[in-house]
C-alpha cells in the first residue's frame, strides 16, 4: 500500500489577505485534505486563511484539530466547531504541539506568525530534528520574494545548497499535496521522525 499522509499541519494568515485568490485556496487545499482523508492541524483560530481552511475541511467531513494559546484564544477566535481544540499556555507549547500532531508541514500566505513558524520548522529540519515534508504553497508567488532570500543565504555561504531541498513548492494546492507524498514515500524509513525539543 503507498504511504500517505495522515495528518497535516497548515500555517496560514488569522487574516484572509489582499486577494480573493488566498481563500479560494485556501478552500481548495482543505477540500483536497479532506478528500484524502488528511486530518487538520492548525492554529485554532475561526477567522482568515485559518478559518476558511478549516471551514472547507469540516465542511467536506474531515477532522480538524487546533492549537491555540490562552492570549490569542480572544483575538484569533477559537473555532469552537472542532473535533479538537487544545488551548495552551503559549506560543512555544503551541507549536510544539502542533508538531507532535502532524506528519508534515504546508505554509500558505501569512503574516509574521506564519514566517516564523515556517521558519522554526525549517531549521529543525536542516538540524535533523526531524524528517517532516515541509511544503510552501506559492499561491500567486506570494513566497517568491522569500525563496530568493533563501538563495541568496545559499549564495553567501551561510545555508548549504543541499538544505534548499528541504522544501517543496508548488502553486496549486493538488500538486502540492502529490509532491509532498512522494517525498514521505522517498524517506528513509529509519529516519527519526520525532521531535526534540529540549
Amino acid at each position: 500500500m503507498q504511504k500517505s499522509f495522515q495528518s497535516l499541519c497548515v500555517f496560514c494568515g488569522s487574516r484572509s489577505g489582499a486577494r480573493p485568490l488566498y481563500i479560494e485556496q485556501a478552500r481548495v487545499l482543505g477540500e483536497a485534505m479532506a478528500a484524502r482523508k488528511i486530518e487538520l492541524i492548525y492554529g485554532g483560530g475561526s477567522i482568515g486563511l485559518m478559518g476558511t481552511i478549516a471551514e472547507a475541511v469540516l465542511a467536506d467531513g474531515g477532522v480538524v484539530k487546533g492549537v491555540i494559546p490562552e492570549a490569542l484564544n480572544k483575538k484569533e477566535i477559537a473555532h469552537m466547531g472542532l473535533q479538537e481544540l487544545h488551548v495552551v499556555k503559549n506560543m512555544h507549547e503551541r507549536k510544539a504541539m502542533m508538531a507532535e500532531l502532524t506528519e508534515g508541514f504546508i505554509a500558505m500566505p501569512g503574516g509574521f506568525g506564519t514566517l516564523e513558524e515556517l521558519f522554526e520548522v525549517m531549521t529543525w529540519s536542516q538540524l535533523r530534528f526531524h524528517t517532516k515534508p515541509i511544503g510552501i504553497l506559492n499561491v500567486d508567488h506570494y513566497y517568491d520574494p522569500f525563496l530568493q532570500m533563501i538563495d541568496h543565504t545559499i549564495e553567501e555561504g551561510f545555508v548549504s545548497a543541499k538544505d534548499r531541498e528541504l522544501l517543496v513548492v508548488r502553486d496549486e494546492p493538488i500538486a502540492l499535496l502529490d509532491a509532498m507524498t512522494e517525498k514521505l514515500v522517498s524517506q528513509d524509513e529509519t529516519a527519526s521522525t520525532r521531535y526534540d525539543l529540549v
